[in-house]
């Protein structure tokens, strides 16, 4: 990962991330549709939620694993359901983490500086929604601050918790994007992601190796096309 190198705006003290709504009317028209704050800004499943006990989810593997043709009491697969159930609390702890508070701890000390900061070649690894299947690769994040900045290892950190639910690859680009374009209030956000998709690579077409490419940008890299060429450009050399 390499580093190229605002106060959050003011809120009620008992603002939840949750409660946050756009604060120009036209930010709201400027999202993809169907993305709302709440998507993006608070954890995705809250502790009072319903949700199946361990012993359920077990029972679910036990039952895929006859499924496919398998003994599932065979010694080794005895400890499979247990396993499988453990590896998705870590795969999928995106769901419970709150992207607004990642990014909640700014700094002002940046004499003055005014231009984008880029952080790219951000390593994920996501699952994708339609097949259960791993997707991996790359992220490339900017945003040109508003007097103060955000820790760097938060964009990585914010990259992960999208990342750690199941997801598509242009709905991680605009949530991501969109996450820093509401708390951080910056000038402008440039998103890009390439990713190779295992759904593609190792089932179906089978085309091993074939990259999916997804940006968004917002602000000044929307509306300024050099910016989005400099920040391309920033991408795409190559690392010394």
């Amino acid at each position: 990962m390499d580093t190229l190198i605002k106060t959050l705006r003011a809120t009620k003290p008992d603002a939840k991330p949750s409660d946050a709504k756009p604060s120009d009317p036209k930010l709201a028209a400027e999202r993809p549709s169907g993305l709302d704050p709440a998507e993006f800004l608070a954890a995705a499943v809250g502790p009072d939620r319903p949700r199946p006990s361990r012993a359920e989810a077990e029972a679910a593997v036990y039952t895929l694993l006859n499924y496919i043709g398998e003994d599932p009491t065979r010694e080794g697969l005895i400890d499979t359901p247990r396993r499988v159930v453990e590896a998705y609390d870590e795969l999928f702890q995106g769901y419970h983490q709150c992207p607004a508070e990642v990014l909640d701890r700014t700094f002002g000390e940046t004499a003055g500086y005014d231009d984008f900061v880029l952080i790219r070649d951000i390593e994920f690894t996501s699952q994708c929604e339609h097949h259960m299947m791993p997707f991996y690769g790359r992220a490339h994040i900017a945003y040109t601050p508003v007097e103060r900045v955000v820790g760097l290892s938060k964009l990585a950190r914010l990259t992960d918790i999208f990342a750690r639910r199941l997801q598509t690859q242009e709905h991680l680009t605009a949530q991501i994007a969109a996450a820093i374009d509401e708390v951080l209030k910056p000038r402008g956000v440039a998103v890009m992601i390439e990713a190779e998709h295992t759904c593609m690579s190792v089932r179906g077409v089978a085309k091993h190796g074939a990259v999916t490419f997804t940006s968004r940008f917002t602000g000044m890299f929307r509306d300024n096309p050099a910016e989005q060429s400099r920040f391309l450009s920033m991408v795409r050399s190559p690392q010394r």
